[in-house]
């Protein structure tokens, strides 16, 4: 395996005097900055379910190897009925079927059987459909198909031998493994699973499962951004919770650059007290505390612990849900050899009505209706979590100011657009 590469000091640096940062600016500075960290590894295909290509594959075999048929029928050559409306051959006796080719060579001015998937004779060029043909007598007669090669897949009309079947950043499904095993491609290079720790810290945070007399607030995030890196593809390192101690802080970190290619903490990247992840990054590490002009969200803190990128998320568990989506899922893309992914999304008719001000991005929980309009929760409020599985996505509402009435056409980006599963 390929040791992982490392990012530059200044990959998060602002330019001069920026302070408030739109979303496509911050957008496009992840893009520019970031690149692939991920070692490669080869596996076999079938075992590839999931990675992410680094190198093209290239097939080993010609698909289909030769030529065959695609339906059930009676093979013979185009010349011999060329011009005529109805064909009336003598049928050879033998048959071609998937596996067992008809033996020799059909003769000049003949029909044989053939069945789907069957190696066309030489001799031979087109099927006519047995729907269409009639045996009697030793002969078949048949209405001619419009064309010569008519209902038969040439030889490598699928791929060739020496093509590229895939190319380098592909993410592997279950259609890419067909495409691969299909073109004879045994192993393939990809990147080895791109590794991120989550981190969560505060003492006022309880471990889940805490009984429910505790006092304090169970750690929603940690869980959280654990599914999400998992649902991406990705591998996670787990740093556990940890209270709001430098010196435990620091010994997560320190794990974190071990074992992972990036680091995701929510909470303590402001400047308060006991804020201690921007401070240790500031003072160990490099960081950049980008504001952002998002609704939820805003404070983003972008960083390097011992070479190894930290996103310090906000600690709101709907903030961070949002900006995970939005900010670091397509900077992991490219970490991890994939390249910057867009979520997909497509315009729909809102079911709601809001008045927005100027200044900043805004992502509303939502999900479509029966008739395929997007209604978004009852509220707007970043503490209420149960809005996160009530929707089923999020209306981007642009940057400047808007009014949305009944009808008004928004963009809708699904959950599924991000690579979440229902």
């Amino acid at each position: 395996m390929n040791m992982s590469a490392r990012l530059r000091d200044d990959c998060f640096a602002l330019p001069p005097g920026v302070e408030w940062t739109p979303v496509d600016e911050a957008l496009g500075l992840l893009r520019d900055r970031l690149s692939c960290v991920a070692g490669t590894e080869t596996v076999p295909a079938t075992d590839a379910l999931g990675r992410i290509l680094a190198e093209p594959a290239v097939a080993a075999r010609t698909n289909p190897p030769a030529d065959n048929a695609a339906v059930d029928g009676y093979a013979f050559a185009w010349a011999s009925v060329d011009g005529r409306d109805e064909g009336n051959l003598p049928l050879e006796p033998g048959r071609a079927a998937a596996g067992h080719p008809f033996p020799g060579r059909l003769p000049e001015g003949h029909a044989c059987r053939i069945l789907t998937g069957a190696e066309i004779p030489a001799g031979a060029d087109t099927v006519v459909l047995q729907e269409d043909a009639e045996v009697r007598a030793g002969r078949v007669r048949f209405r001619v198909p419009r064309k010569a090669g008519a209902n038969a897949r040439g030889a490598g009309e699928d791929v060739r031998a020496g093509d590229e079947v895939l190319s380098s950043g592909t993410r592997i499904g279950a259609a890419e493994i067909a495409r691969l095993v299909s073109a004879g491609v045994a192993t393939v290079t990809v990147h080895a699973r791109l590794r991120v720790a989550v981190l969560s810290t505060g003492d006022e945070l309880l471990q889940p499962g805490a009984p429910a007399d505790s006092h304090g607030i169970v750690d929603t995030n940690r869980p959280m951004l654990s599914a999400l890196v998992t649902a991406f593809g990705h591998e996670v390192v787990d740093l556990g919770l940890q209270p709001d101690n430098a010196d435990r802080i620091t010994e997560a970190l320190d794990q974190g650059a071990t074992e992972a290619d990036a680091i995701l903490t929510s909470g303590g990247a402001s400047a308060g007290d006991e804020d201690h992840i921007s401070r240790l990054l500031r003072e160990e590490g490099t960081v950049n505390s980008w504001r952002i002009a998002v609704k939820p969200g805003r404070p983003l803190a972008l960083g390097l612990w011992r070479g190894v990128p930290v996103f310090g998320l906000p600690g709101n568990p709907v903030a961070a849900f949002v900006t995970t989506l939005i900010f670091a899922r397509p900077a992991f893309g490219v970490l991890a050899g994939r390249g910057w992914q867009e979520p997909q999304g497509f315009t729909v008719p809102a079911a709601f009505e809001k008045s927005k001000k100027p200044g900043r991005r805004e992502y509303l929980r939502a999900r479509l209706t029966e008739d395929g309009l997007a209604e978004v929760f009852r509220s707007e409020g970043s503490g209420l979590i149960g809005g996160l599985s009530w929707a089923d996505g999020l209306v981007e509402l642009p940057d400047e100011a808007a009014e949305i009435t009944h009808g008004t056409p928004v963009r809708y980006l699904p959950y599924s657009g991000f690579g979440l599963g229902a």
